[in-house]
């Protein structure tokens, strides 16, 4: 008995020592830690609103967000920043271009002056990676190109460019030419009417990137976008929430197991294209004279040399980012691109003359694309008043040197592309209006800075792989639309820019066709 008893007393005591530590250990998570940081980063003048117990700043957040959201804008300004970040445009003028605010106990300094962003996605000396996808967002998109780092992210992103690069991209037009011509074929139904061209466009975007990366078509992986479009939705609508992940485990709620359920069907979903690919081909498939992306993935599969090798998790994560990033962002562009233009006919009418010009009634060619000039001025113009990614962040792995300051480690580093686009300081007093012109000599020339405060697909060496992909499809796309019609905003319109992953129109972007 005396043998047990001591046993019992020495686990008991044990367990409390043990339970000791884990509270002192989420107390200085919580508590010691953040209070910490807090204190450090005022000491180099960086302040920002208080921290709040276990929740930070979200709960602020969200209402703010709740609240500049509700309703629609009042009129077709283009000034959305204030609408899309309400926090940090609303911080930024009580503290400063870069401040400290937190997301639940995570420090994040949101940095939106122009010499540090650009210090930060430059990288040297991998100061400054990735964070770590996690909860909704990682069941997206993975480990794929977007959020892997180190050697995994060099094999990628050498894959990445292998598909991508230029005679490639240039046999993947005649694609891109099909896929508008079949869209344009439907819109001769909406002739003098109203059409809704947002979905038409995700529709459009959908089938060129299924087609010139995976060799399919839209129809074909129908179920997988509307799987990839809900869990989309779940990932936006808790941008702010903040998750503990051993109540979270223990307790599931409606949008954890929503979102398992699209995980997996779109994991199997993907994994049944790829087995069907390998069936019918050795590893490589060519698709207009060149192997794809999907085929690319496949001989990366079946690489001799482990180092190279792709695991088939690998293969699924690439083609998940692909299948998203290859269509939202585009979607978005070409969205926006005609809400602007509906609104400025002048510009609508420089950049048909421009096209007829070139290509007559034709179709657009890869020698004629590249000198589509004011097409370009309209793109940029478009993607600086209605950036698809307004956030960018990254982390802080050690304590590092940013300009003046002295970062801390575990430090989340928040970058609004948004910020940068619609600071006067940068761009002048005329920042929320249309002015295509102002990029006539260069993005380097159209702001009172440098390069580095436009963002649209990144900076850096981790600028998006498929920048140029995706400005070919969308001067093809409205190039064939300003050859066959002139076209205005409809009266049902309404202008509500909402932020679901990306920045897109809440209700679709209405215009009414007219026939030339």
């Amino acid at each position: 008995m005396g043998l047990i008893a001591y046993l019992i007393i020495f686990l008991s005591g044990f367990m409390t020592l043990y339970v000791l530590l884990a509270v002192v250990r989420f107390a200085g998570k919580v508590w010691w830690n953040p209070l910490r940081v807090q204190y450090k980063m005022k000491l180099q003048g960086i302040t920002g609103p208080s921290y709040k117990f276990l929740y930070g700043n979200t709960k602020e957040i969200l209402v703010m967000r709740r609240s500049s959201m509700e309703k629609p804008m009042d009129d077709l300004s283009h000034h959305i920043f204030p609408r899309i970040l309400p926090h940090v445009h609303s911080w930024m003028d009580n503290h400063g271009a870069n401040f400290l605010n937190w997301y639940g106990p995570q420090a994040q300094l949101v940095v939106t002056e122009v010499e540090l962003v650009k210090e930060i996605l430059n990288n040297k000396d991998n100061s400054f990676p990735k964070i770590e996808l996690e909860g909704y967002a990682k069941k997206l998109l993975g480990d794929g190109l977007s959020s892997s780092t180190g050697e995994k992210w060099l094999k990628l992103r050498k894959l990445s460019n292998h598909v991508f690069y230029a005679e490639n991209l240039k046999n993947m037009i005649p694609t891109m030419v099909t896929s508008v011509g079949m869209m344009l074929e439907r819109w001769k139904e909406h002739e003098n009417r109203e059409i809704e061209v947002f979905e038409e466009f995700r529709i459009l975007t959908s089938e060129v990137i299924s087609k010139t990366a995976f060799g399919s078509s839209y129809l074909e992986g129908e179920d997988m976008f509307k799987m990839l479009m809900k869990l989309t939705l779940i990932v936006s609508r808790n941008l702010h929430v903040v998750r503990f992940p051993l109540i979270s485990k223990i307790i599931k709620s409606k949008d954890d197991k929503e979102s398992e359920k699209l995980e997996q069907g779109i994991h199997d979903c993907i994994s049944k294209m790829i087995n069907n690919r390998e069936k019918e081909s050795s590893g490589v498939m060519e698709s207009n004279g060149s192997g794809d992306f999907l085929g690319s993935l496949l001989e990366a599969n079946n690489n001799r040399d482990a180092s190279k090798r792709l695991l088939m998790q690998d293969m699924v994560d690439e083609c998940k980012t692909f299948y998203f990033a290859g269509h939202e962002t585009t979607t978005s562009l070409l969205g926006w691109t005609i809400l602007l233009l509906s609104t400025n006919k002048q510009w609508q009418e420089k950049a048909r003359n421009e096209v007829v010009e070139l290509f007559g009634q034709a179709n657009p060619t890869s020698d004629g694309i590249p000198k589509l000039k004011n097409m370009n001025m309209i793109i940029e113009e478009s993607l600086r008043l209605y950036p698809p990614v307004p956030v960018i962040k990254r982390k802080v792995e050690k304590q590092v040197q940013l300009g003046n300051l002295k970062l801390p480690p575990h430090l989340e580093l928040y970058i609004s592309p948004l910020a940068l686009h619609h600071d006067p300081q940068i761009w002048g007093e005329d920042v929320h209006i249309f002015k295509p012109d102002r990029f006539a000599n260069g993005v380097a020339n159209a702001t009172k800075n440098t390069a580095a405060a436009f963002l649209p697909f990144g900076f850096g060496p981790r600028t998006c792989v498929g920048l140029n992909f995706a400005i070919v499809e969308a001067k093809i796309a409205l190039a064939m639309i300003l050859q066959r019609y002139a076209f205005t905003l409809s009266p049902t319109y309404v202008h509500s820019p909402i932020q679901t992953f990306m920045v897109r129109p809440q209700h679709g972007v209405q215009i009414i066709l007219f026939p030339l």
